[in-house]
């Protein structure tokens, strides 16, 4: 999927990726049961049906996870390969099995089946038409499924690209301000702030989708300096990372929101300032980034611009991880702390 610079691209699953779920491999099995339940059914009435019934699943069940385990062992080389050709392959391998399974019951020793030349050339077509029905059955179901799920990508990289576009002008305008205000006070400090604006407008405006956490944490920096030079002493800001930073790669312009959020929030409103904890620490297999702010004693109004960056953050961090990692907010103790989870490799 093809898009713009700067915003995030939500990865859809394989073909394959669902067949291996376990909700997928119930419902092959209820699936099996079925035909073999149908094919009994049909049978004429001397035949015993539950015996028959019961060799058919086996022979039935044995196919699909002979078709099932092929598709398995060559799910890497599938990995790339275009659904379409994944539908025909794993067509062709359900009749291959299907044939395999039927030979084994029809020549060793002991055989399910018992019958003569014409009657065996009759159960063999019989099986090849069913395994055919079956296999054109289950590739529609696929082709379903496969495409209400690229539907739901796309749909979720627009909500993506949309809170991306809202994020950006909101940045943009907090940050024009501050740079407003700064040159009425301090003109002499007017080229320091372009020059840490042109930073954050770059990665806003036309960064790469994922950046190195040291990246980010210097955007955040860069974004408290200018801060820094509006607020003075009103701002205090407590760090607390580690010497070397795991490699790992965040969203462009996800710590940095967080940062804003706890200056709008937390300081502006407050006569006296606040302080602000930027912590970053494992817990577990997780990296944990923390960005707290004190509370101010009169609550401020809650604004839309909050929501905005928050819902950008955690959205963007929910694609780039396939959902294993989050972002939760806590208020305790006259702080309010949010908090990045991310996952580590080891």
């Amino acid at each position: 999927m093809r898009t713009r610079p700067g915003f995030p691209v939500v990865s859809s699953p394989a073909p394959l990726d669902v067949v291996w779920q376990a909700p997928a491999l119930i419902w092959v099995v209820i699936a099996g049961e079925g035909v073999a339940a149908m094919l009994a059914i049909a049978q004429p009435a001397p035949v015993e049906r539950w015996v028959y019934f019961g060799l058919a699943s086996l022979a039935i069940q044995w196919t699909l996870l002979l078709t099932l385990g092929c598709l398995y062992l060559m799910r890497r080389p599938l990995a790339t390969a275009r659904p379409l050709s994944i539908a025909c392959l794993a067509l062709a391998m359900l009749l291959i099995s299907s044939w395999l399974v039927y030979l084994v019951t029809t020549i060793l020793p002991g055989a399910l089946w018992s019958t003569g030349t014409t009657a065996s050339d009759r159960l063999f077509l019989q099986v090849t038409g069913i395994a055919l029905c079956v296999g054109l059955l289950g590739l529609a179901a696929f082709y379903n499924h496969w495409r209400a799920t690229q539907l739901a990508v796309r749909a979720k990289q627009s909500e993506l690209e949309a809170l991306q576009a809202r994020i950006q002008p909101h940045f943009l305008f907090n940050t024009l301000n501050t740079g407003i205000a700064l040159v009425h006070q301090r003109p002499g400090e007017a080229e320091r702030l372009l020059l840490d604006l042109s930073d954050l407008f770059r990665a806003a405006l036309a960064g790469p989708r994922e950046i190195a956490l040291a990246e980010e944490l210097a955007l955040a920096r860069r974004y408290l300096e200018i801060e820094g030079l509006r607020f003075g002493p009103r701002l205090q800001v407590r760090w607390q990372i580690p010497d070397e930073l795991p490699e790992i790669t965040v969203p462009a312009l996800s710590v940095q929101p967080l940062v804003e959020n706890a200056i709008r929030h937390g300081v502006e409103p407050s006569a006296s300032g606040g302080a602000i904890d930027i912590s970053i620490g494992r817990q577990g297999r997780m990296l944990r980034i923390a960005v707290g702010n004190d509370l101010p004693a009169t609550p401020a109004r809650a604004t839309n611009g909050h929501r905005v960056g928050l819902s950008s953050v955690r959205a963007r961090i929910l694609a780039m991880t396939g959902g294993l990692g989050r972002v939760e907010t806590l208020e305790a103790d006259g702080r309010y702390t949010a908090i990045i989870h991310l996952p580590l490799d080891s």
